[in-house]
């Protein structure tokens, strides 16, 4: 039995889960998601626990269970509290700024980068460099903390880019660390 799709999903007041089929909706506090979920799983509602059942130890099921979990999981944590991924953009004359909705990013290249927002997402600028991505979905989350991420990504030499909070960049030493040694 997948340790991971056993266990329930505590769902939290002002959310309601709707499931109609393999359609699952869910409403909170922060908005709705709705998801097809894969058709053979069978999910139960009872009071304020979701739990997802399978119905054989068939390969195909027992790889559907813990994902079906998975996902049921965050889209009620989504709607209740939401998703955040943090991005620090670390050089010199490196910022970013807000412009109405988009993101102006300053990332040495001669031009400067804008990043319109997916649906769903704000993105919040604190000083100058540090982004914050957040929003009810949390797929859509890091795809677009991936894709401010892909703009200038971190350097391994220098440390300089844009990198995840907490993200630490091993650096490699630059030609001098070559000769540094030979007679």
């Amino acid at each position: 039995m997948s340790r991971i799709g056993k266990m329930p999903i505590a769902v939290p007041a002002g959310v309601t889960v709707d499931i109609t089929g393999d359609t699952v909706m869910v409403k909170g506090p922060k908005g709705e998601l709705k998801r097809t979920l894969p058709g053979e799983m069978i999910i139960k509602q009872d009071g304020g626990n979701l739990t997802v059942n399978r119905p054989s130890d068939a390969k195909k099921h027992r790889a559907f269970h813990g994902l079906t979990r998975t996902l049921l999981a965050n889209m009620v944590q989504g709607v209740s509290r939401g998703f955040e991924k943090e991005l620090e953009i670390v050089g010199v004359g490196y910022r970013a700024e807000k412009a109405g909705d988009k993101l102006v990013l300053r990332l040495g290249y001669a031009h400067q980068a804008e990043v319109k927002p997916m649906p769903g997402i704000t993105l919040t600028v604190e000083g100058t460099n540090k982004i914050k991505v957040s929003g009810i979905n949390k797929e859509v989350v890091g795809q677009q903390a991936a894709e401010i991420r892909a703009l200038r990504t971190p350097d391994h030499y220098k440390g300089k880019g844009i990198k995840y909070a907490g993200e630490r960049i091993k650096l490699k030493p630059g030609k001098a660390g070559k000769v540094v040694g030979r007679k």
